[in-house]
């Protein structure tokens, strides 16, 4: 298994230096020559002003976006979602992580959602896949690193970032977030503040892999004791090492009407193995 170096600190002038070379002008990416129209579209739509006929279509694309999503998912059953970074590749130990966790769930009854892409996501729905359970990618077009994964029963994919959020936690029961970057945070801390905004709830967040998420903890209580943290929302999610603890942590979180519907899925699971 690969294993990735101990932490090591950023420097200011590290920082400064990264912010330079690749942030200062924010264009990045964007200037990529075979950037897709669907990037584009929404990129433009989110900097720049168009005539009301023009952001009447727009709406309307993304209505349509937002039903077809819903039909799509509209019988997934019991669902939990699985994030982390897309750049692990197989063989690194949190890949395997994440493919075991998404084994464990659809074990338990549960359909895997992921973000449909490679690295933790491909694991997660690998694991789900291989083990008789159902597993869906929930793809959003960009211009690198993300595609399609070859462990999902079912595609959807998504030009808009808070659409294809909006279902993940719609169709839902926890989060089970894995080691990850930009992307992973801003999933986690999105539910995060829905839940400290009452907008959803209980909806258990749940970190695996304690050393990693420890800096994350550390931070937290840094924020803490700046006052931009209450007391209250320091454990806003719960973070464990296993995906053992984490699938005991979401069976305990739900109603007994669940329980039924998850026994019915488990049968149904041992049913397609053995065809």
């Amino acid at each position: 298994m690969k294993q990735h170096s101990d932490f090591k600190p950023v420097s200011p002038e590290e920082w400064e230096k990264a912010w330079q070379d690749h942030w200062q002008e924010a264009e990045m990416d964007y200037e990529l020559p075979k950037l897709s129209i669907k990037v584009r579209d929404e990129r433009d739509f989110l900097t720049q002003t168009r005539t009301p006929e023009k952001e009447k279509q727009r709406i309307q694309r993304i209505s349509k976006e937002f039903e077809s999503a819903v039909k799509k998912l509209s019988k997934v059953g019991p669902a939990v979602t699985i994030f982390g970074s897309a750049r692990f590749k197989p063989g690194d130990d949190n890949y395997e992580l994440s493919r075991k966790t998404g084994e464990v769930f659809a074990k338990a009854g549960f359909s895997v959602l992921t973000g449909g892409g490679p690295g933790a996501m491909e694991a997660g729905n690998k694991g789900a896949f291989e083990a008789g359970g159902r597993s869906y990618g929930l793809n959003i077009i960009l211009p690198k690193e993300q595609f399609p994964n070859p462990y999902v029963h079912k595609s959807i994919e998504f030009n808009y970032f808070f659409i294809r959020k909006v279902m993940l936690v719609k169709y839902s029961c926890a989060f089970i977030v894995m080691p990850g970057g930009l992307g992973t945070l801003d999933e986690l801390f999105e539910a995060a503040t829905l839940i400290q905004c009452k907008k959803i709830g209980p909806f258990p967040l749940i970190l695996v892999g304690k050393e990693f998420w420890k800096g994350l903890r550390d931070f937290v209580g840094y924020m803490a004791g700046q006052g931009v943290f209450a007391p209250e929302e320091i454990g806003f999610s719960k973070i464990v090492d296993t995906p053992e603890e984490a699938v005991d942590l979401v069976l305990k979180s739900l109603p007994p009407d669940f329980h039924k519907i998850l026994e019915k899925e488990k049968k149904k699971l041992k049913r397609r193995i053995k065809k």
